[in-house]
């Protein structure tokens, strides 16, 4: 019978393991000195039952001896194969320190909760848009629905923050979330399984959320006066300023979905990581644009320059609103090769400049109604790629012009500066730069390899030639 022969060995393997097991409680010099003990020990043990034994033990090597030169080959080969296979496993079970699951469960945290219901819609429903837009609900009511329990917020606090969720996040055009989606269905290679299409949704509310934080906050900034078609959250008489904490918790929900939704995924830390860089990318893109001019209401035109907006555009739009879909996407994929991140880091952000630029020529030319909002870039003496066009080709008389008018409130200077923009044809030039970097955007993309163009197309499509 063969069993009685291979229970020795059977008992150290279990010992072993078990000695493995225990080993990743501890961390540092404690997990060595438990392991160093532990076999240590189990060595010497061994060690004094081999001298007791010695006979029987030069009996063993005479016999072993006598095998012939393949057998101890083979012999030679399954005993370095169990010691690699062996050693390798316990290489792949990290540590604490390492771990996602040690990143769960911290001091701070009152919610460990990595896990969720996939709903008959993630089944269901193939439009890509429509399924997306149903899973907002879901997402705001599991984050309504800890209030109460792990936040001891009142009725009136979790009535506040459903409407507050409701009026901020949804009404948008979502082309950063649905991004999110596609970049994900796009590198899966196939269809995504509902379980992970809803996670693909909630990645790209992610980033819906924290341009939500993003717009509450600058609308307060800027003083706006509509925002989506309504009036700024900050306008309503029940809100006011409360708007600026509101904006806060809008930020905190983003980690809140991760942590539900990917918790329990290796690549959690790399989620949190970008969506931590990124928003302090923002930041300081605000910062840029706020303080282009002086804080004391004088205007000083020297101070709009054509670099000055090419880091306001990148580090306030290009990151969030190009580089972060995209990105996130390629770590849920499992891309790990760097230079593809720079790559797409390098088109994106070209992508995000070419946006912001449109942007500010549609706060001068496009509709209200249209756009969703009226336009005061002029009033609020921005730091506009219309306004730097004009002042790196303007005439003595021209600057005059625009010293005179930009950045005051009156519609005769927002006339004044308009009707200057069409004497200089800076559409003209903005329909120029309009190809032109869409075209370079398009040889980027072709040259591009280990990465499908249609990573970048979803996001290309929304925004050229756009009205709104």
């Amino acid at each position: 019978m063969v069993l009685p022969h291979v229970t020795p060995f059977l008992t150290v393997l279990a010992g072993v393991s078990f000695v493995v097991f225990i080993s990743h409680n501890f961390t540092g010099a404690k997990k060595v000195l438990f392991i160093s003990a532990a076999f240590a020990i189990a060595s010497a043990v061994s060690v004094s039952a081999i001298l007791s034994n010695a006979d029987q033990l030069s009996n063993i090597w005479q016999q072993y001896l006598l095998l012939s030169k393949d057998l101890k080959m083979a012999l030679a080969v399954v005993v370095v194969a169990a010691t690699y296979f062996g050693g390798a496993l316990y290489a792949a079970g990290g540590n604490p320190e390492t771990d996602t699951s040690a990143l769960l469960a911290t001091p701070a945290s009152c919610d460990n909760t990595t896990d969720f219901d996939v709903p008959a819609i993630a089944e269901n429903e193939k439009d890509d848009k429509v399924f997306f837009e149903g899973m907002l609900k879901k997402l705001c009511n599991e984050i309504i629905s800890d209030l109460p329990t792990l936040y001891e917020m009142p009725k009136e606090a979790t009535d506040y923050l459903t409407l507050m969720l409701e009026y901020n996040v949804a009404g948008g055009k979502m082309n950063r979330g649905l991004a999110t989606l596609d970049v994900c269905k796009t590198l899966a290679g196939r269809s995504l399984t509902a379980r992970e299409r809803c996670k693909a949704a909630a990645l790209g509310w992610c980033v819906e959320f924290l341009q939500a934080f993003f717009l509450v906050a600058d609308d307060v900034m800027d003083d706006s006066v509509t925002r989506r078609g309504q009036p700024c959250w900050f306008r309503r008489p029940d809100v006011k300023l409360v708007a600026i904490n509101d904006s806060f918790i809008l930020e905190s929900s983003v980690y809140k979905i991760l942590k539900r939704y990917f918790g329990s995924e290796k690549y959690y830390p790399q989620l949190v990581d970008l969506f931590i860089e990124v928003t302090r990318q923002t930041e300081l893109g605000q910062l840029l644009d706020l303080t282009s001019q002086p804080q004391d209401g004088k205007v000083d035109l020297k101070r709009f320059t054509l670099q000055r907006h090419g880091l306001i555009v990148k580090y306030k739009t290009a990151f969030y609103s190009f580089y972060l879909p995209v990105a996130l996407g390629m770590i849920v994929a499992g891309v790990e090769r760097k230079e593809l991140f720079d790559k797409a880091r390098e088109i994106l952000c070209i992508m995000g400049e070419y946006f912001q630029v449109q942007d500010d020529y549609l706060d001068c030319y496009g509709a209200p109604e249209v756009i969703g909002k009226i336009g005061t870039d002029i009033q609020d003496n921005k730091c506009s790629w219309l306004v730097v066009q004009a002042l790196a080709k303007a005439t003595p008389a021209q600057r005059k012009v625009l010293e005179d008018n930009y950045g005051k409130k009156g519609d005769a200077n927002v006339k004044a500066v308009k009707k200057l923009y069409v004497d200089m044809g800076i559409e003209a030039v903005y329909l120029k730069y309009e190809e032109e970097s869409y075209q370079r955007i398009k040889k980027l993309m072709d040259e591009t390899r280990d990465l499908p163009t249609e990573v970048f197309d979803f996001l290309l499509k929304k925004i050229y030639k756009r009205s709104k």
